[in-house]
């Protein structure tokens, strides 16, 4: 087992595409994780400047942007009603205010029940919108103070480097473990395989462990590279950065995933005798995995997949949250993977020969 893992990482690791690969992994995250290396407590007459909309449902800290409180909100809201109706509904200011009047008391599903009988079916969107609103110096260092207060700044930002670690890892290791069996699985290669004295068990062990331990390996790359970008980036502004963070969020919310690849791996290839048609059916589970959906009230977002094989965290910086019973699909994940390896096991021993 040890010595066929062993022979696997030293030919990944002196391959100068796997080189090549974490570097090209290093540059996608970082373009999507290096603007939430810019938030910071502004000074006395520092503002954020953009030509951004004052309010905004998708905002963020490094924008400027803070979460508008519910009373705030219902007024924001009820504004942007009264703007819509005159431009577009032809109302006079009288007419417009009677409708904010009578949606007086209303909670918000039944104020938008109550403009649709006007025509207006997209007060939900609008309330939406509502979400982030541009804010002041005062706002920003408060909010930031107050979301670092019980937390380190990593513990947000390790969530959104496994974001995007998470999505790169999967296309990355779609491609490169799809070379793991190719030697093992040519005609004259399989069948002196399978007339050698090693059991079903130490083969499928040593190189589904070889595969995993070259994603542990560019994982781990991945962690130091960016513990060390997130610790000198924000040195200077006394936030927080702890490496553990960083390798919870990659134990959790990657390598199960990994190890799910690649016992696809491992069952594709012994089932077809190639592991070339696990490539497409793994970019489709990707797709799938990535694929948003609606909850039980109807809104559209990203809120996991059952056995998914990634986890994403949408949403502001500071406002991050796993999906609902991730740890649990994580857990089913590692289960399915170990049941995988196994039925592998059970095809290399029916196709042995003695």
């Amino acid at each position: 087992m040890w010595s066929i893992l062993k022979r696997e990482v030293k030919n990944y690791l002196k391959n100068p595409l796997f080189w090549l690969g974490i570097a090209i992994g290093v540059f996608m995250v970082f373009q999507n994780v290096s603007p939430y290396l810019n938030i910071h407590y502004l000074r006395e007459g520092e503002t954020i400047v953009n030509d951004y909309p004052e309010t905004f449902r998708d905002g963020d800290a490094f924008e400027g942007y803070v979460p508008t409180e519910e009373g705030l909100r219902r007024e924001m809201w009820e504004e942007r009603i009264r703007e819509v109706l005159i431009s577009e509904f032809g109302m006079d200011n009288v007419g417009a205010q009677s409708v904010i009047d009578e949606m007086k008391g209303m909670d918000f599903m039944a104020a938008c029940a109550h403009l649709e009988g006007y025509g207006f079916y997209s007060a939900y969107y609008e309330y939406v919108n509502t979400a982030y609103h541009k804010g002041t110096r005062e706002e920003i260092n408060s909010y930031i103070a107050e979301k670092l207060e019980n937390k380190a700044f990593s513990y947000y930002f390790s969530r959104k480097f496994a974001d995007f670690a998470g999505l790169f890892m999967g296309f990355f290791a779609t491609v490169l473990l799809s070379v793991l069996f190719v030697q093992d699985t040519r005609r004259n290669t399989y069948e002196l395989l399978h007339t050698k004295p090693v059991s079903s068990g130490k083969y499928l062990s040593g190189k589904v462990g070889g595969g995993f331990a070259v994603c542990l390996i560019t994982l781990a790359v991945l962690n130091l590279i960016f513990f060390g970008i997130c610790f000198i980036s924000t040195r200077d502004r006394g936030f927080e950065v702890c490496l553990t963070d960083f390798l919870l969020a990659s134990c959790l919310y990657i390598l199960p995933n990994m190890l799910m690849i690649v016992s696809v791996y491992s069952l594709i290839s012994l089932l077809f005798k190639s592991p070339l048609p696990a490539v497409p059916l793994l970019f489709l589970y990707i797709v799938y995995s990535n694929m948003g959906s609606r909850n039980a009230k109807g809104i559209y977002g990203y809120y996991g997949r059952p056995l998914a094989v990634m986890v994403r965290f949408p949403g502001g910086f500071f406002d991050t949250a796993p999906p609902p019973m991730v740890l649990l699909n994580q857990s089913f994940l590692i289960l399915a993977a170990l049941c995988i390896i196994f039925l592998s096991m059970q095809i290399w021993k029916r196709r042995r020969v003695y």
